[in-house]
């Protein structure tokens, strides 16, 4: 299935609607698409990133079906496989397109891939190339997510191409971000599994794109923003260093001892007007988790002891928090232990990528009394005031 954007640019991509995990990591409980664009100049043909190679029957289909005899160039934005995955398959099936791209990127598709060196073209940063009547320029933007990402700009157009950048991962056959409510949870949630670490590369980026005339965002996830100062906007809220008084908790409890201290303190603080967000991480989707942190001020982990520790099932949590560095400011524990153990230190070693303030954690011996209470109600009012 092919569509067309505007006059001789075609989405020919495909729609993923089982996939329910990524990276064999990252869950995808809206699936995905793996977006491809062919653009036609008057003189040159190019294609604009490929598809994941579970794909690649279906994306040789779509170009079939737009009746192609050649393409000049395949530009591979990103060399990551659900972006490049196709490319040997389209090198065969197109035996005289050369792979544009740029050298760091062409070094990691060699790596990745096996393509040959023959078979590349090199670009750098501001670098164009003609298709005739439309001009194809060249953005290198290391770090939205890997260090060789380029995005591409069409300037007859006014398109961005940015490949994972704006991305979203949501299988929809609306071609446009029409249901924005939708897209802006998936376009979220993409953000904080995947372009949060990055936060201040991605602010230079924005930047940069501010001198461009963008009417279109095409990325290579998710649908097409016909209206990009949506997605543009929200990007700019969500690498801004303002966070919301909001209290994300995480929590495991394996004998109600923590739980017990977890459903006090979301009491105590719903009675200051806190907004509390509770993670019981037995249930938790690590996505809905990680979206919370793109916003929130605070954070309160919540762990029973286990061998001296904490959980690990809150290891992990802290350990994610930690990797994708969100503008936290303030962070602290609760729990209970038996006979002892490490596991405020432990939790602490762990937050070094975190530019935090640790506010006086409880951390209890056994079933919780009413003095521990009172220091859960201390707690409480020291998130008020720091998070006003």
């Amino acid at each position: 299935m092919i569509r067309e954007i505007k006059k001789n640019i075609f989405a020919v991509g495909v729609i993923d609607w089982d996939r329910r995990l990524f990276d064999e990591l990252i869950p995808l409980p809206d699936g995905t698409t793996y977006n491809s664009y062919l653009i036609k100049g008057s003189e040159k043909t190019a294609l604009i990133d490929a598809v994941d190679p579970t794909k690649e029957k279906e994306l040789l289909e779509n170009l079939d079906e737009a009746g192609l005899d050649k393409i000049d160039y395949i530009i591979a934005n990103h060399a990551e496989q659900d972006h490049s995955g196709a490319i040997p398959a389209l090198l065969k099936r197109f035996p005289k397109a050369r792979v544009l791209t740029n050298q760091k990127c062409k070094d990691m598709l060699m790596d990745l891939l096996l393509i040959p060196s023959e078979r590349f073209l090199t670009v750098n940063d501001g670098e164009k190339i003609s298709l005739g009547d439309k001009t194809l320029e060249f953005i290198i933007a290391p770090w939205v997510h890997w260090p060789e990402t380029m995005l591409t700009y069409l300037r007859e157009d006014k398109i961005l191409f940015p490949c994972d950048f704006f991305g979203s991962h949501l299988a929809t056959s609306e071609l446009y971000a029409v249901d924005e409510s939708k897209v802006y949870g998936c376009a979220k949630r993409y953000y904080a599994e995947i372009m949060m670490p990055f936060r201040s590369y991605i602010k230079k980026h924005l930047e940069k794109l501010s001198s461009y005339d963008i009417e279109m965002i095409a990325p290579s996830h998710g649908p097409v923003y016909n209206k990009p100062e949506f997605i543009l906007n929200a990007y700019k809220d969500w690498i801004s260093d303002n966070a919301k008084p909001e209290v994300i908790l995480p929590f495991i409890s394996m004998h109600d001892s923590t739980k017990k201290m977890v459903d006090y303190l979301i009491s105590a603080l719903i009675k200051r007007n806190i907004k509390v967000i509770p993670f019981n991480l037995t249930k938790t989707d690590v996505g809905e988790l990680a979206m919370s942190l793109v916003d929130a001020s605070t954070m309160v982990i919540a762990s029973p002891t286990v061998l001296g520790g904490p959980h690990p099932q809150v290891l992990y949590a802290v350990y994610l928090a930690n990797l994708l560095r969100p503008k936290l400011k303030y962070v602290s524990v609760i729990g209970s232990y038996g006979w002892g153990g490490k596991m405020l230190d432990i939790i602490k070693e762990m937050t070094g990528n975190l530019k935090i303030e640790l506010i006086e954690p409880v951390i209890i011996k056994g079933y919780p009394k009413e003095d521990d209470f009172e220091m859960l109600d201390k707690l409480a009012d020291n998130i008020l005031l720091k998070i006003n």
